[in-house]
């Protein structure tokens, strides 16, 4: 193979991908048999299946036990707000745009107790082990579900206090900064580092996608005064959705 010449298997996804771009293969049009793709391109059995294989990764197409393997149809994604605005009542972006007229979204929660993990604590900046509240958070957009999210918060910070539960009590579902100011915490920063990655089986299970199908994390963390009173992991379908920030001017 020359300096710059592609695999075998990456030229006949490339073709194919060019297909279902201009609607050559349009949504719900099965893909070419394995042997049809070695025929009509000249490969290997093995190329050709590595070709649908990329195709299927990048969520292209999906198979269909029994029948074969189908152009999916591509959603036109939406976005999803994200803000370094902060309104006087402390909601989170998401349930700013869920205020909104019209709007159809709906979410739930579940909260516990557990140790924190290696990760968990480094992010935290507490030794692991430390006891943290884990809330776990499905949203949905008209009864589909679009973003899924973990939510660590230290019981150093929050134990025995009215906010220890974040969905409960009076604050319950006002966000980080005004629960936090509830007791005395004031959040000064926060950063968000953003990545893909595929999606974990359970992340997909609640998203309603297939293996293989790419996510944006977002990881997200709250600061008072240089300490870390909550981290949490937001994940969104990359097929689905574009994160839209909105961020001060200063």
């Amino acid at each position: 193979m020359t300096f710059g010449e592609q695999p075998a298997y990456l030229r006949v996804a490339s073709d194919l991908r060019e297909k279902i771009a201009n609607g050559s293969l349009p949504p719900h049009t099965r893909l070419p048999s394995q042997a049809r793709i070695r025929e009509e391109y000249g490969v290997s059995d093995t190329v050709a299946l590595e070709a649908r294989k990329v195709l299927m990764a990048e969520g292209l197409v999906e198979g269909r036990s029994g029948s074969g393997t189908y152009v999916r149809e591509r959603p036109v994604p939406r976005r999803i707000a994200r803000s370094g605005y902060r309104p006087a009542s402390g909601a989170s972006p998401f349930r700013q745009e869920q205020a909104a007229e019209g709007a159809r979204g709906t979410w739930e929660s579940g909260s516990e107790q557990e140790p924190a993990s290696a990760e968990v604590a480094e992010r935290l900046g507490i030794e692991p082990g430390e006891r943290v509240m884990r809330t776990r958070y499905v949203y949905r957009d008209g009864g589909e579900p679009m973003m899924v999210a973990t939510s660590w918060e230290p019981l150093a910070v929050t134990g025995r206090t009215p906010v220890m539960l974040p969905e409960e009590g009076p604050l319950g579902g006002c966000g980080v900064v005004e629960r936090m100011a509830a007791i005395d915490v004031v959040v000064d920063n926060v950063v968000e580092e953003v990545g893909a990655r595929p999606g974990l089986a359970e992340e997909l299970l609640a998203l309603g996608g297939v293996p293989g199908h790419v996510v944006m994390v977002v990881e997200r963390t709250y600061y008072a005064s240089g300490r870390a009173v909550e981290t949490a992991d937001v994940v969104v379908p990359a097929d689905r959705y574009r994160l839209s920030y909105h961020l001060p001017v200063r």
